[in-house]
């Protein structure tokens, strides 16, 4: 017998070989109609899956994340097997689930595939859904695995095949289609009830634009139709707020292919709106005892390379600026926390001075693929809202804990209200991805996970999510459409002041080694202000908005009473403007809608009489008329933030 710990602590015991979905069944026979998959001892296997010995288990259903990956990497593989039937002699690369469904890279060889083809597509995989498909999992040799795809002449999963390590490999089937995979796998594939092919699109093989390019075919299901409805419905908004289309139509920010792909041009409205966050973040970091410093676009090689930048991330980075000098390197900055690290060198420390906070808007560089850019989200050039906190061990929880309260303030001032907090810890079952001594890495999780829950946040643990030098706190946000986005993050650093030989003088006159803390709430600006733009549809809270109103005076004869009440409000540093075409004003207020502008001054012949302006929000509010002075009012009682 086994004991089976389940999330609320009971205990049942089983036979040794029990499996999740026989522990379900042991339940009730609705939950295990509903179970997906199981998390076992904080990995997800099949709910058929034998379990041997004691373990935690929880059981995964279509509310749970990791049951909607499995949902969704299941739907891949049946999508693999529809076009295998429908496209005989075709090759797949990967198939993986995605954030919101899934995709297939597939070698299509000389047939012809486009968005037209996917109502054949789908109408097969509901075809072969409705046989109720058991997703059956094998261990197989790595002999015999190469056997198999040499034999389909797919030099794909060859490819693959040989990275996995003998004893390790695992086939999954369903009907005629057999893939090489990890799983997990739902039990089968009757429980896909919708299905709608999304996009095609091409994709390298590997990601390496040297390497073939592969047709990349998205899809999401869902286990009950009425969710698809919802879904494409959910997609249509997401359409009409996609921060690209916006940014072109609200004059945000503009991109050049003689200035180069990723490379974002922020526009005047787009700069004030930047311009705007960073004043909003730099008053708070300020209030809260960091220090401003501005460092370079560049950097030494050997910086990146002490660093650990360079061995982790030299492949992603620009290719290095070589200089007169025989041997001299310099590299366009893919992170501004080494410089941080020679400011605090600058000058000796002691356990008085600490912390030590450093903050600067630092621009830095990575090569993204091209495929991999998209819009502000993917670029490959963009400015963090960093800082690094230099701190006692004593000191690492409390000061964890006030970059915490920072980060919600920064939220709560921006609308983002649904988040959960994400404990980023390292992959157990390989460590070799990480820097440092077992020692500290135990510390610096333990001080995160131990903030988290004295701060009462709504937290998820994810383990192989860390940093590579330490462990960090991500917050993971909604936006108005439910889609999630990882904006703020918190890392806890024991192992750049290692490399970098960083001290601090101790109250017993010896020399010690500060803590970093690595934060940025923003994540990065550009991509912030995407999510941002998306979040409230161009439509941006007052405080932040480029242009907080406009008056739009009904003829020519009005402008110079237009210029005055326009005077008054800018010089109490309202921002705003004057329409001054030749236009009636029934088209002034519908592109004043257009651009999102919060509020409508409309002057005639009554506002002069009366003194006053007809005030009209946006969204055709009509607020009645006021005086210059009384909408002024209402203006700085709403951006007061």
């Amino acid at each position: 017998m086994i004991n089976i710990t389940l999330p609320d602590g009971s205990v049942r015991a089983y036979e040794s070989g029990v499996t999740a979905m026989q522990i379900a069944l042991s339940i009730s026979e609705g939950l295990a109609r509903n179970v997906l998959a199981a998390e076992v001892d904080g990995e997800v296997w099949d709910a058929s899956r034998a379990i041997e010995q004691d373990a935690h288990v929880k059981l995964l259903t279509w509310n749970d994340e990791q049951g909607k990956s499995t949902f969704w990497h299941s739907s891949a593989h049946l999508l693999a097997e529809a076009l295998e039937a429908l496209y005989p002699g075709i090759k797949f690369g990967i198939g993986p689930a995605i954030q919101t469904g899934f995709y297939y890279d597939v070698d299509f060889g000389d047939q012809e595939f486009s968005s037209d083809d996917f109502k054949k597509v789908e109408d097969k995989m509901l075809e072969l859904a409705k046989q109720k498909e058991v997703f059956e999992r094998r261990a197989v040799s790595k002999a015999e695995a190469i056997t198999y795809f040499e034999e389909k002449g797919d030099e794909y999963k060859l490819d693959l095949i040989k990275d996995l390590e003998d004893g390790k490999i695992t086939f999954y089937s369903q009907g005629s289609f057999t893939d090489l995979c990890r799983g997990p796998h739902i039990p089968q594939t009757g429980v896909i009830k919708a299905i709608k092919l999304t996009n095609v699109a091409g994709a390298y093989w590997r990601g390496d634009e040297s390497r073939k390019q592969l047709t990349r075919i998205y899809g999401v299901t869902f286990p009950k139709a009425s969710e698809l409805t919802d879904y494409l419905k959910m997609i249509e908004e997401a359409k009409k707020r996609d921060h690209r289309k916006l940014g072109k139509e609200l004059e945000l920010f503009a991109f050049s292919e003689k200035v180069g792909m990723g490379l974002p041009l922020w526009l005047p409205k787009g700069a004030a709106l930047r311009q705007k966050l960073m004043d909003f973040l730099q008053k708070a970091q300020l209030k809260a005892g960091y220090e401003p410093v501005v460092t370079p676009h560049i950097g030494h090689k050997q910086l990146y390379v002490t660093s650990g930048h360079y061995d982790k991330y030299g492949e992603d980075s620009f290719q290095p600026i070589k200089t007169p000098v025989e041997g001299e390197e310099f590299f366009l900055k893919p992170m501004n926390c080494p410089h941080h690290c020679e400011i605090y060198k600058t000058k000796p420390r002691s356990y008085k001075d600490l912390p030590v906070r450093f903050a600067e808007f630092g621009t830095v560089y990575r090569y993204e693929q091209s495929g991999e850019l998209h819009g502000l989200t993917r670029v490959r050039g963009f400015t963090q809202d960093d800082a690094h906190l230099f701190c006692r061990p004593d000191q690492v929880k409390e000061e964890f804990k006030k970059v915490i309260d920072l980060v919600l303030y920064v939220f709560g001032a921006l609308g983002f209200d649904d988040y959960t907090a994400q404990v980023s810890l390292r992959d157990p079952n390989n460590k070799t991805k990480y820097i440092g001594t077992e020692e500290n890495w135990t510390l610096a999780e333990q001080a995160i996970i131990e903030a988290t829950a004295e701060k009462g946040l709504n937290s998820v643990i994810e383990y192989g999510e860390a940093a590579f030098y330490g462990p960090k706190l991500d917050f993971m946000v909604k936006d108005a459409l439910g889609r999630k986005w990882q904006l703020g993050t918190i890392q806890v650093d024991y192992n750049l002041p290692e490399r970098f030989e960083l001290e601090y003088t101790g109250s017993d006159n010896q020399k010690h080694r500060p803590v970093m803390i690595h934060r940025a709430p923003f994540g990065s600006l550009e991509r912030f202000v995407a999510v941002l733009i998306e979040h409230c549809a161009g439509q941006f809270p007052l405080w932040l908005a480029p242009e907080q109103f406009i008056i739009l005076p009904v003829s020519e004869k009005y402008e110079e009473y237009a210029q005055n009440v326009l005077n008054s409000l800018n010089n109490s540093d309202i921002r705003g403007l004057i329409d001054l075409r030749d236009e009636k004003v029934g088209r002034k207020i519908r592109d004043a809608e257009m651009k999102k502008l919060p509020y409508m001054l409309i002057i005639g012949d009554k506002e002069i009489e009366s003194g006053t302006v007809s005030v009209r929000k946006h969204g055709s509010v009509d607020l009645g008329s006021m005086t210059s002075e009384a909408f002024k009012e209402l203006l700085i009682k709403e951006i007061t933030v």
